[in-house]
């Protein structure tokens, strides 16, 4: 199929900052490969960010020589302040981008594209971090990488795998609505989007990838890690806050799986309030029934272990307004989880009861147990909402078999290992 630079059905945009030396190899390369491979119309967009060595005028070349490429050119530097000006003004149905030096396989792009053209996934990325990835760089990389994303899934509760692989794409209509609350202009503009797209519930798509590091690569390692630093601890504020209206993203039928429960922190607070003293209540009556036969370290477990289990599902509906059967196994055993750590700091508390006042009365026990109960509960609130419910209400990223709804070759379709 040949490129047609008309209402694309793909439009594959290439940011470059002073990339003079690999620009032209690398999109005559991707030209090439998306014309002979490609069963849908394409588009490939070379975003200039500020380049003062030339890349601009090779863009230019470019464009004017091979049929179905655009140059856009801009003032300030910035990946993610060039895909969000390039995707916003794209007329194309699917939005994706990789980086100019192709360090990712080009047989994992219609796999990466196909389920935004199919309407079966919001966005796609391709990740690095799957089994069935090859990927071949060096051991700091990899740590690096890996420990960035460990953070992400800490801090933000992420479940997607692979945060910063330059290789994305989005149905336009999702950028459309996704773009405007993305802050960030630099290197950390992927992983705000996949936070937020995944904190609505959208669904992502995942591409294991081969991979290999481009020697040649000057990201500054350090600059770039504060900066990711500093975003992570915006969004993580913007989210407790509930100051994103991610919930109008949601599809119809993200709406339905959900109660309606406000995600904003008063209302959750107001609700796990509620289900925390019915809680204590139940738990205090099950505690002093079971002292009557049990050491207070027993009665203590047993009475906190029966009622986590109500406290997690009611919490589940009601506080974080999540319904259905999938994900309440987890859910439930990442809440023993909790329990454990309100089991540890109510047991401890006995503990030094014991130690400073031997053979203290049923009341002191009954009065240290309610104010370590008030700061397990704290707690238990934070691991909730961080952790265990932290993920929206939508559904986990996924990674459907895609479907598309134009004809392709099956044999297509699958990720191949295409000499490179």
């Amino acid at each position: 199929m040949r490129a047609t630079p008309q209402v694309p059905a793909v439009d594959v945009v290439v940011p470059v900052h002073n990339e003079c030396a690999d620009l032209e190899r690398s999109v005559r390369r991707l030209h090439a490969y998306l014309t002979a491979q490609l069963p849908v119309s394409f588009r490939v967009t070379i975003a200039d960010n500020a380049s003062d060595d030339g890349t601009w005028a090779i863009a230019v070349r470019l464009r004017d020589s091979l049929p179905g490429v655009a140059a856009v050119r801009l003032e300030e530097k910035g990946r993610g302040r060039a895909l969000r000006q390039v995707w916003l003004a794209s007329d194309a149905e699917v939005l994706a981008y990789m980086d100019v030096d192709l360090s990712t396989d080009l047989a994992a792009l219609l796999p990466l594209v196909a389920p935004p053209l199919s309407g079966h996934s919001d966005l796609a990325i391709g990740t690095r971090l799957d089994r069935s990835a090859r990927v071949v760089r060096g051991p700091k990389r990899e740590i690096i990488s890996r420990a960035y994303n460990l953070l992400l899934r800490t801090t933000l509760a992420t479940r997607f795998s692979d945060a910063q692989c330059g290789f994305k794409a989005i149905r336009a209509d999702v950028a459309r609505d996704l773009l405007p609350l993305v802050e960030d202009s630099g290197w950390f503009f992927d992983t705000e989007l996949l936070v937020l797209a995944e904190r609505a519930g959208l669904r992502i798509h995942e591409v294991p990838v081969d991979w290999v590091d481009d020697p040649d690569s000057r990201v500054d390692i350090v600059a770039t890690a504060l900066a990711d630093l500093k975003g992570i601890v915006r969004v993580s504020r913007a989210l407790a806050g509930g100051r994103l209206p991610l919930a109008a993203l949601r599809s119809p039928r993200q709406a339905e799986a959900s109660t309606g429960a406000p995600a904003g922190l008063v209302g959750q607070l107001l609700r796990f309030g509620a289900i925390g003293v019915a809680s204590t209540a139940a738990y205090l009556v099950l505690y002093l029934l079971l002292r009557i036969g049990l050491t207070a370290q027993w009665a203590n477990a047993l009475a906190l272990l029966a009622t986590a289990v109500g406290n997690t599902a009611a919490n589940r509906r009601l506080t974080f307004g999540v319904s259905g059967a999938p994900g309440r196994l987890r859910h439930q055993v990442q809440g023993l989880v909790v329990f454990g750590v309100g089991l540890a700091l109510t047991s401890g508390s006995l503990v030094a009861l014991g130690a400073l006042a031997p053979g203290a009365a049923r009341p002191a026990e009954v009065a240290v147990l309610v104010a370590a109960n008030v700061g397990a509960t704290l707690l238990r609130f934070l691991l909730y909402r961080s952790w265990v419910f932290g993920r929206g209400v939508g559904p986990p990223a996924v990674r459907p078999a895609p479907v598309p709804s134009f004809a392709l070759d099956p044999a297509v379709v699958q990720p191949t290992r295409s000499p490179r």
